[in-house]
């Protein structure tokens, strides 16, 4: 239902998770074997407007194709166009990467550095509360000037302890009147200012089939907090674990997702605890009591919860911090309830939304040791 419902979205029709879950309720109580009943119980719940009947009608026979129907599934199903400068062998890639090709073709800009601007305050405002799912395409630009400017200020965060400084910050009183116990008046004043601490953040974000619509904003998070951060190490994971820290290093999001071309595992399934486990074995140099690990998933998980539970628990006992962001903690009516999130909890310091331009900013708080 997930993977339909992104579908559509990517047609202009506008779904939000609500509208996933209504789906799934919707299919309880219909005759799986009507195939006009179920898409008439569907339509109920995804075409809100009249506008998108006929896109739902498309879209619904592309994706439950049957083999009457093949010109019209072809027609509706057809990659978008190749990039002019696509790698070698990207037509073969296979469906994972349709989603990334897609992603490049949104809106207008070229290729060049992302503009550091931002929207006026109104608009920001605007933008911050709104769910990532019911973005449309073309604003995916405009969130992710947005995105870079709430990492920078992420990255700028700085510890309560302070050095002494010479000429800024506070006057440090103590310094002060030891510095001028010889004179009558303080004449040398000292100054102190608050210590930058050096944190590590390892992010490892899902990039399931469930978490389709929210994805393409993760991304973008994690290529600005790759952006603003000196020591950040990335990886995503569906069936299998993928370092990407040096596709993240370039100058423009869209030559990111070019890159990301070359990662096999996109809108697969998800074995959360086998890819810890890969992440455990493959990279345990990389977490120490000075290191953050944030995991961005909705925590539905295909593989054993007590494995998912053993391989976070060695992550927690040698990190700073764990945090779990899940993007359907942002909706009033979400229970962590799946096997995978029931087994996690346990063993995270910090469980909390990442849904909203709102929820990234609020992390300023969790990113500090």
């Amino acid at each position: 239902m997930v993977r339909f419902a992104a579908a559509l979205r990517r047609h202009g029709v506008p779904v939000t998770p609500e509208h996933v879950t209504d789906g799934v309720r919707a299919l309880e109580h219909l005759d799986l074997a009507d195939r006009d009943e179920v898409r008439t119980g569907l339509r109920a719940v995804f075409a809100g407007r009249p506008e998108d009947f006929t896109i739902f009608d498309r879209v619904f026979d592309a994706f439950w194709r049957v083999a009457t129907e093949a010109d019209r599934v072809a027609e509706a199903l057809a990659p978008p166009a190749l990039p002019e400068h696509a790698p070698p062998g990207l037509e073969r890639a296979g469906r994972e990467t349709l989603a990334l090709e897609a992603w490049q073709d949104d809106g207008d800009g070229d290729a060049g550095d992302e503009p550091v601007g931002v929207p006026a305050a109104s608009e920001l405002e605007a933008l911050a509360a709104r769910d990532f799912s019911t973005f449309s395409p073309d604003q995916l630009e405009e969130v992710l000037r947005v995105t870079l400017k709430i990492a920078r200020r992420l990255a700028r965060r700085i510890s309560r302890r302070r050095r002494p400084s010479a000429r800024r910050g506070r006057i440090d009183l103590r310094r002060t009147l030891r510095a001028n116990l010889t004179r009558g008046e303080l004449i040398d004043l000292r100054y102190r200012r608050r210590k930058r601490k050096k944190v590590r953040l390892v992010l490892l974000c899902d990039v399931s089939g469930s978490m389709d619509l929210y994805s393409r904003f993760l991304l973008q998070f994690l290529f600005a907090l790759q952006s603003a951060f000196s020591r950040v190490e990335t990886f995503t994971f569906s069936v299998r674990l993928t370092r990407v820290t040096d596709y993240l290093r370039a100058r423009s999001y869209r030559e990111v997702l070019r890159r990301l071309t070359a990662v096999r595992d996109w809108s697969g399934g998800t074995k959360i605890g086998e890819s810890l486990a890969e992440f455990n074995r493959g990279w345990p140099a990389l977490v120490d009591r000075r290191t953050i690990v944030i995991i961005l998933s909705d925590g539905w998980d295909t593989g054993h919860p007590d494995v998912l539970a053993a391989e976070l628990l060695r992550i927690k006992r040698r990190a700073g911090r764990v945090i779990w962001l899940n993007p359907l903690l942002g909706s009033a009516s979400y229970q962590p309830l799946t096997r995978g999130m029931q087994a996690a909890l346990p063993h995270v310091d910090v469980f909390a939304p990442v849904h909203n331009l709102e929820s990234l900013e609020a992390l300023v708080r969790h990113l500090a040791l």
